[in-house]
C-alpha cells in the first residue's frame, strides 16, 4: 500500500555482497503462498506496492517447489521461469496471465 510504517532493511546491502563475494549468488528464498492459500508469485505488483530490490538484481529465486535462474532472461522468459516454482494451484491462472501479457 501507500503507507510505509519502517525503511527497506539492508537487503540491496545483501543483494551486493553476495554478486561481490567470490562465487557468491544472491538468492530469495520463499514460500510459495501465504497461509491463507494466496499465491506469492504474481502477475503483477498491486498499485503503491513496494520496491526494495530491482529485477536487475534479481538473480535465483527458491520455492519448495524449485529454484530458477533469472539472470540474463527477458520479462517472457522470467515468468514462465516463476510460473514453473509457483503453487501448482496457482500455475494456470498465472500461466494464462502470462499468455494475456506476452503471447496475444
Amino acid at each position: 500500500g501507500y503507507r510505509h510504517f519502517s525503511g527497506v532493511g539492508g537487503q540491496m546491502d545483501f543483494i551486493r555482497g553476495a554478486r561481490l563475494s567470490e562465487g557468491g549468488k544472491p538468492i530469495f528464498a520463499l514460500s510459495s503462498q501465504t497461509g491463507k492459500g494466496i499465491s506469492k508469485i504474481t502477475p503483477h505488483l498491486r498499485e503503491g506496492a513496494g520496491v526494495t530490490t530491482t529485477r536487475a538484481h534479481v538473480n535465483y529465486i527458491a520455492t519448495e517447489y524449485g529454484v530458477v535462474s533469472l539472470f540474463g532472461k527477458n520479462l517472457h522468459q522470467r515468468a514462465k521461469a516463476l510460473i514453473s516454482i509457483a503453487h501448482p494451484d496457482h500455475r494456470e491462472a498465472l500461466s494464462k496471465a502470462a499468455f494475456e501479457r506476452f503471447e496475444r
